[in-house]
């Protein structure tokens, strides 16, 4: 039978640091601070892709919308808005608020021009 090995824990020199880790100070399931940087910098490639793709969502969504007028169409399509927000209802409360935030960013908040 072999023994788990652990990782040797070390002690936050910030006070701060570990109460943000959970509350204990304990760091033990923590990786270590090269995994770290490595996550943060994957998470700056996701938030660029993130932003740019948003951005892409925002012109073809204009876009729709200025087609759409041009055939007298109607400014909004509200089976189409639930249709969207439905997609981040796994997200909970804050996914509605995020595809509401898409929706206003393609299409402008309701009662503006």
């Amino acid at each position: 039978m072999t023994t788990p090995t652990t990782t040797p824990t070390t002690t936050p020199t910030d006070p701060a640091a570990a109460t943000a880790v959970g509350g204990t100070g304990s760091l033990e399931s923590l990786p270590p601070s090269a995994d770290i940087t490595a996550l943060r910098q994957e998470i700056d490639q996701l938030d660029a892709d993130i932003l740019r793709l948003i951005q892409r969502r925002t012109e073809v969504s204009q876009q729709i919308g200025a087609i759409r007028r041009a055939e007298g169409g109607p400014r909004i399509v509200l089976s189409r808005e639930q249709a969207v927000l439905a997609r981040f209802r796994d997200l909970g409360p804050e996914g509605r608020e995020l595809g509401m935030m898409l929706l206003r960013l393609g299409r402008g908040r309701l009662g503006r021009a």
